[in-house]
């Protein structure tokens, strides 16, 4: 990058002007990762100051047999296959009750889309969870789960909504959304949802009120131009509606190990390098100077690391999801070494130790509580500090 357009773009970051396309992929040209994330923290500190937050989730995968087999995904069994599973109604309110000694306030619940499960058993597992935990908020099912439910209801996807709304649904998850740009979308994702029916479902989620995450898979057959054009339409959408809270940059993940079974199910794997820990950083700070209308981006640190989570703090992220446990979509397939389970204290020791402020936040993003941003940076560096694998 030349100097001239380096210094046209602080500018722009500066004045708070938005940024276009062609900006968006001069900053993914870029080699100069400390300038980015100089830029990138600017941003997330003019927006949320030296806030990170995070909240005390748990995931509940109801089943993993799926219709699709999209090219990358390691989670999807077919029925009958060696460790298909789908939970019962009963099995999914015990496991669930299990983590409420742990002050949970959220589940969080993705699923394969089932050839055979009838729609009412959806909306029933949300009404028996609520009545088992009425204070956890229930974030549940993708876009693509949705356009799934009108496939096997007869419904539309806002009938659906409003009985799952009505059965204690606080929010739709992010999911589904990989990479629009049907250039990359037709070789890794195989089922009927795409941009127009992602957005049109998003769009209904936000005008009956909810309020929801945006995602996007990086690091696989796409190119820096197809991240910014996903980036493009959610902030297009996002203008229209206001009803995303959160973009949540998703590190592809290789196939490295089954333990189950042995079978490499990542049909992409061969010809795919996962991000490197620059690529990574890179992402998140482009991602927070293209997305000026969107309050927050997480770190998912499962998929990321530790080490990376923390240091995406000063590159544009100011949210790490959540404490988790048993986060079966790519723990089922990776050896990549981050734990299944943080509990609270854990997060706000990482926070802290990256010289942040910790903030337990709710589904919707309104704060919990604040806490203390702990003891200064020298005083911390007094004695030996943990590295986070």
């Amino acid at each position: 990058m030349d100097a001239g357009l380096k210094r046209e773009l602080e500018a722009k970051v500066y004045s708070g002007e938005r940024l276009t396309r062609a900006d968006g992929e001069a900053l993914y040209a870029s080699d100069d990762l400390a300038w980015l994330g100089r830029l990138a923290h600017h941003k997330r500190t003019e927006l949320n100051g030296e806030d990170v937050m995070f909240n005390v989730n748990r995931h509940l995968n109801l089943t993993n047999v799926c219709s699709a087999s999209c090219a990358y995904c390691s989670f999807q069994r077919k029925p009958g296959e060696k460790d298909a599973y789908t939970m019962r109604v009963e099995e999914a309110v015990r496991l669930a009750k299990e983590m409420e000694n742990e002050q949970l306030t959220e589940l969080h619940i993705v699923n394969g889309l089932h050839p055979t499960l009838p729609w009412k058993y959806y909306p029933r597992v949300l009404r028996e969870l609520k009545a088992a935990l009425p204070n956890v908020k229930l974030k549940a099912f993708t876009a693509t789960e949705v356009q799934w439910f009108e496939k096997i209801s007869g419904l539309g996807a806002s009938e659906i909504l409003d009985e799952l709304i009505d059965a204690g649904l606080e929010s739709l998850t992010g999911g589904g959304a990989e990479i629009f740009d049907w250039e990359v979308r037709q070789h890794i994702v195989d089922h009927a949802c795409h941009w127009e029916d992602w957005s049109r479902i998003h769009r209904l989620a936000h005008e009956k009120g909810l309020k929801t995450p945006a995602t996007m898979l990086y690091g696989h057959i796409e190119e820096p131009r197809h991240r910014v054009d996903h980036v493009m339409r959610l902030r297009e959408l996002q203008d229209e509606t206001g009803g995303f809270v959160v973009f949540i940059p998703l590190r592809y993940q290789h196939d490295f190990v089954d333990s189950k079974d042995g079978i490499i199910r990542n049909r992409i794997q061969a010809r795919t390098t996962m991000a490197s820990p620059a690529e990574s950083l890179k992402t998140f700070a482009v991602s927070r100077l293209m997305f000026d209308n969107v309050p927050h981006v997480k770190n998912f640190w499962v998929m990321h690391g530790l080490s990376l989570a923390a240091l995406s703090l000063n590159f544009g992220a100011d949210d790490l999801d959540g404490s988790v446990v048993e986060y079966k979509i790519t723990h089922d397939a990776d050896s990549y070494g981050t734990p299944n389970k943080m509990h609270r204290e854990d997060l706000m020791e990482m926070i802290r130790d990256a010289g942040f402020r910790p903030v337990e936040r709710n589904t919707r993003y309104e704060v919990v509580r604040t806490f203390d941003k702990g003891p200064s940076m020298a005083e911390r560096r007094a004695e030996p500090q943990q590295v986070w694998a």
